[in-house]
């Protein structure tokens, strides 16, 4: 008998599992096709590309940062470049997870609360064989608009750049989550800000850590609040 309910209990075990990859798989193609028809519908205008056209003369792997909330319309726009994605190991991070994997982009699951060295350690591997990052700076779980520790100590460790940008949708749906998530409107002019690289010294004490920290997230809110100010134009 024992050995019939082990029997089962692996049945069970594998039924699930496919019905969970199943699962996210669909969620992956059904959001690549919602993110694609929406992102090509807008029109987009881009300040400060040349700034990543420089780095990539260099063949400098970049760390991009940028705010949790703008991941939709960040996903379309740096699509296709091989960039390797810090995500939650939360439900929220396995949906975006196997959306952004349509796009060309990898993930490393994480988080500033669970998971944090392993993963940060993966995006240093991932940087030293020449492969771009991304960190959602102020997430998982906020408080939004203020940068989380990681991705300073990841710039000064492997003396990589932080590339900070801000994209903003003139017309979008605001959904009520603590990270104000932007879902842009169907053509909508979408307003991408890319301001100049950090680069930081090699292992930089934590004061000078904190000094960064506070200079980006200064960067990235002084980027916000410029597209902010295009939105209320007429």
């Amino acid at each position: 008998m024992r050995l019939i309910r082990d029997h089962r209990n692996q049945v069970d075990s594998s039924a699930s599992k496919l019905r969970g990859k199943l699962y996210y798989g669909a969620i992956g193609w059904i959001g690549w096709i919602l993110i694609q028809l929406l992102a090509r519908a807008c029109r987009w205008q881009v300040s400060g590309y040349h700034h990543f056209r420089k780095l990539e003369e260099r063949k400098l792997p970049v760390i991009f940062a940028f705010w949790h909330g703008r991941i939709l319309p960040a996903t379309f726009f740096w699509r296709n470049r091989g960039i390797v994605v810090l995500t939650s190991r939360n439900r929220d991070g396995e949906y975006i997870a196997h959306v952004i994997r349509r796009f060309g982009y990898g993930s490393s699951r994480g988080s500033s609360s669970r998971g944090a060295i392993k993963a940060t350690i993966s995006l240093l591997r991932t940087l030293k064989a020449g492969a771009h990052v991304a960190f959602t700076v102020d997430g998982p779980r906020g408080p939004r608009y203020q940068v989380q520790q990681g991705v300073t100590w990841l710039a000064s460790y492997s003396g990589y750049p932080i590339l900070p940008f801000h994209i903003e949708a003139k017309r979008s749906k605001t959904v009520s989550s603590w990270d104000g998530f932007q879902i842009p409107l169907p053509f909508s002019p979408i307003r991408v800000d890319i301001a100049e690289p950090i680069f930081l010294e090699k292992d930089l004490s934590e004061q000078g850590l904190e000094e960064k920290r506070i200079e980006l997230e200064k960067i990235l809110n002084r980027l916000r609040e410029t597209a902010e100010a295009w939105v209320k134009r007429p």
